[in-house]
């Protein structure tokens, strides 16, 4: 059996667990003999992922669900197979499941011509689509699920006592996950989700990509100053909800305005 290497009490990361870095973030939360994973990453990696969780002795018939925080490739791609491989179940928000059930590559970031990104997405059939307030229970765990759109319309975040498996949310150095229409993505909603985080008396964040961090009110408030910034810019299309510079830039064609 291969030592488990639990960065908190019954969560192992599985990257930190191997010492090398998979697509994202993929957590194990175990209890009582059941466990569960929190995102899969790529399919090319998973047959070593379900490996390592062999080695570490966990049974396979004990694993509860795999549970998506949300539709992007890097999260998603293996989905069908670790589930044909574990014979387990798979969890998503509600949003989620039509994007899974027909492997969208659009709306998936699986297929992106501008940055010669053309990746499979096989479709995976969603047992169970959760939604704001479910809860989802490991051995006597019991898991909160928060609905956290912003990087996505269908991201999820876990709550687990003082954890918060945030998925793309926020990372250490502050950064946010991309802004993109195309899957998605709503700033004003993105603020919303940052500030109930920020509100909450967790006191861990697990993201999706990164290292796990202290909350730091501080961190998600510039975060949101950031996103409030974003919300008026000339070039941010259909994630701004305004254009201030288009107004200014009419009035001043209207007054045949030169610039000074």
């Amino acid at each position: 059996m291969l030592e488990r290497k639990p960065l908190f009490d019954n969560v192992i990361e599985l990257s930190f667990q191997a010492g090398v870095l998979f697509g994202c973030n993929i957590y194990l939360i175990f209890d009582s003999g059941e466990w569960m994973l929190v995102d899969i990453g790529y399919e090319e990696s998973v047959p070593e992922l379900v490996e390592l969780i062999r080695q570490m002795d966990f049974p396979f018939a004990r694993c509860n669900t795999v549970i998506v925080t949300h539709t992007d490739v890097d999260h998603a791609q293996g989905l069908a197979k670790v589930k044909q491989l574990l014979k387990t179940t798979v969890t998503a928000h509600s949003l989620a499941v039509p994007i899974l059930e027909t492997g969208d590559r659009v709306r998936t970031m699986a297929e992106i011509p501008a940055h010669q990104i053309s990746l499979d997405m096989p479709p995976v059939d969603v047992d169970r689509a959760v939604h704001d307030g479910d809860t989802i229970k490991v051995g006597s765990l019991d898991i909160e699920v928060w609905h956290s759109p912003g990087h996505t319309d269908n991201h999820l975040s876990l709550r687990m006592g003082n954890l918060l498996f945030s998925g793309d949310t926020i990372y250490r150095d502050g950064c946010v996950g991309a802004i993109d229409g195309q899957h998605g993505s709503n700033i004003v909603s993105f603020m919303d989700s940052l500030r109930r985080m920020r509100n909450s008396d967790v006191e861990w964040l697990l993201p999706a990509h990164g290292p796990p961090f202290r909350k730091n009110d501080r961190l998600i408030d510039d975060a949101i100053a950031r996103l409030e910034r974003y919300q008026h810019m000339a070039d941010f299309g259909m994630c701004a909800v305004d254009w201030p510079l288009m107004d200014e830039w009419e009035r001043e064609v209207a007054e045949g305005k030169r610039p000074t």
